[in-house]
């Protein structure tokens, strides 16, 4: 009996993206007009109530004055959104949201949460609707201790992985600084400081510890970040801004803070996700609120400098 070929079905194709923009964003992206990825774990968990929600409007305004268009990014009602409207941006400040990290959103999105998003998420979710800029405060990194603890922020891992721009103020110094910065270097990840020869340590301008690249210019950067993509590199940039100088917290109160917060997590055993909030909230007291406004200062600047990025990069058509 001769034998008769089964027809076999085309693969189905993937489901829609369950992302959803804005339409202000949406229009941006449709256009090619430059667009400003914020994060939201900021504003859920890494400023108190109400100076979460002033820094929300902050960051937008800032971006928008640059020339570019912001898009906060978010998990409401399982659903991921990048760019939020006001009352969104009420809920996402008034507390109650999950952090969540790249590996969580699946799981957030399938359960109906709502969600605050940490670098790598806003990177995972930015990325996917052709949004390249970033800008946050500091990074994510290797902890202390991470040889035994493998406490390693998914950050780096995605950087490695995702190609985005992200602008911020390095990391905080409860941080492994070295061990972070050999990570991205591993990774394949440039870092380049923005006006600096020294990584920044968030609160503080110099880390201690060099950059290996130096830009002075948003159009330095734009260059630096369009000849990295043309070369076909997978990975994302760091553009590493220091804290402006009138903002920097003072040396001693820092050291201080640092040494009783360093203290305080190993006393209350807080680990994994859970260590940056409590460092903030205990800087935040400890210093009458002066790492507050260090903290909003270093995030709006990072947010302006992304836009200039942004807008240099617009002003170059693609090839």
């Amino acid at each position: 009996m001769p034998h008769v070929p089964v027809p076999v079905s085309p693969p189905a194709p993937p489901p829609p993206t369950p992302i959803v923009l804005s339409q202000e964003v949406a229009d941006a992206v449709a256009t090619g007009r430059p667009v400003i990825a914020l994060e939201s774990t900021l504003l859920a968990h890494g400023l108190p109530s109400p100076h979460n929600r002033a820094a929300a409007d902050d960051l937008e305004t800032a971006v928008r004055a640059q020339g570019a268009v912001p898009a906060t990014v978010a998990v409401l009602d399982g659903v991921p959104r990048v760019g939020l409207s006001g009352p969104e941006l009420d809920r996402v400040c008034g507390g109650g949201l999950v952090k969540l990290s790249a590996r969580d959103l699946g799981v957030a999105v399938a359960l109906g949460r709502d969600g605050a998003t940490t670098v790598a998420a806003t990177a995972a979710l930015a990325h996917a609707v052709g949004v390249a800029l970033f800008a946050t405060g500091g990074l994510g990194g290797v902890h202390r201790g991470a040889r035994d603890t493998w406490d390693v922020s998914a950050d780096l891992a995605a950087l490695a992985g995702t190609g985005v721009l992200v602008v911020c103020s390095g990391v905080k110094s409860i941080l492994d600084v070295p061990a972070t910065l050999e990570v991205l270097e591993t990774g394949s990840v440039p870092v380049i400081g923005y006006r600096t020869d020294a990584f920044p340590g968030f609160y503080r301008r110099d880390s201690g510890h060099p950059v290996p690249w130096r830009v002075d210019t948003p159009t330095e950067a734009a260059a630096v970040w369009r000849a990295h993509r043309s070369l076909g590199s997978p990975s994302g940039m760091v553009l590493a801004q220091p804290v402006p100088e009138a903002n920097e917290l003072d040396a001693g109160l820092h050291d201080r803070l640092l040494e009783e917060g360093t203290a305080l997590l190993a006393r209350r055993r807080i680990t994994g996700k859970d260590v940056t909030p409590a460092l903030l909230e205990h800087f935040h007291a400890g210093s009458g609120g002066a790492s507050l406004r260090t903290n909003i200062a270093l995030v709006r600047a990072n947010a302006e400098l992304a836009a200039q990025v942004a807008v240099a990069l617009a002003a170059r058509p693609r090839p």
